[in-house]
C-alpha cells in the first residue's frame, strides 16, 4: 500500500514542485547520464533512501531519491533529493519535504552560470529563494553529495534532539 501512493506523488510532486529550469535558457550543457548512472546506485547503498531512481520517465534529465520516512516525525509525508548532473560539473540537488498541512520545506545547491549568484550557491531552507548565499563546493560529485548528506543528516537529528 505505501508504495503504491509514493509512486503516484512520485509523477505529481517532482515536475510541480521544482521546474526543470528556473533561470531562463540553460547554459550547462547536457546531462551526464554516465554520473547519474553512478549516482544512483551510490545512493541505493545508503539506508536513508527506501527508493532511488535513475533518470525515471518523469525525469529523465534526474536522479531521484526518496527518503526512508522513518527516519522522519509523522507529518511528513514525502522527503526526497532530485539530482541533476550535467557534463559542465554543473549541478542542481534538490530536497523537499512535504508535510500533511500541505506546506513544504525546500532547498536547493546549484553550481550552473546565473545572473542572481556566483556559480556556486545555495537556495536556502524553508522555501529555497531566488537569489541564494554564494558557496564553494568540491570538484567531484562523490563530495558533493557528501556535503549535501550531511547537511541534511544533521536537519534529520535535529528533528529527534529537540
Amino acid at each position: 500500500m505505501r508504495r503504491v501512493v509514493i509512486t503516484q506523488l512520485l509523477v505529481v510532486l517532482p515536475v510541480i514542485s521544482m521546474p526543470d529550469n528556473q533561470d531562463g535558457p540553460s547554459s550547462t550543457g547536457p546531462i551526464d547520464a554516465e554520473i547519474l548512472d553512478r549516482i544512483a546506485p551510490h545512493l541505493s547503498r545508503s539506508a536513508r533512501f527506501g527508493d532511488v531512481q535513475a533518470r525515471p520517465e518523469y525525469a529523465p534529465n534526474a536522479v531521484v531519491a526518496d527518503y526512508d520516512l522513518g527516519y522522519f516525525p509523522s507529518g511528513v509525508t514525502r522527503a526526497y533529493l532530485r539530482i541533476r548532473w550535467f557534463e559542465t560539473d554543473d549541478f542542481s540537488i534538490h530536497c523537499s519535504e512535504q508535510y500533511r498541512t500541505g506546506n513544504s520545506w525546500e532547498c536547493r545547491w546549484d553550481r550552473h552560470p546565473n545572473n542572481h549568484n556566483t556559480r556556486e550557491h545555495f537556495h536556502p531552507p524553508p522555501d529555497a529563494p531566488t537569489p541564494g548565499e554564494d558557496e564553494d563546493y568540491p570538484d567531484e560529485w562523490q563530495d558533493v553529495l557528501a556535503t549535501v548528506l550531511t547537511r541534511l543528516d544533521e536537519r534529520i537529528e535535529a528533528f529527534w534532539s529537540e
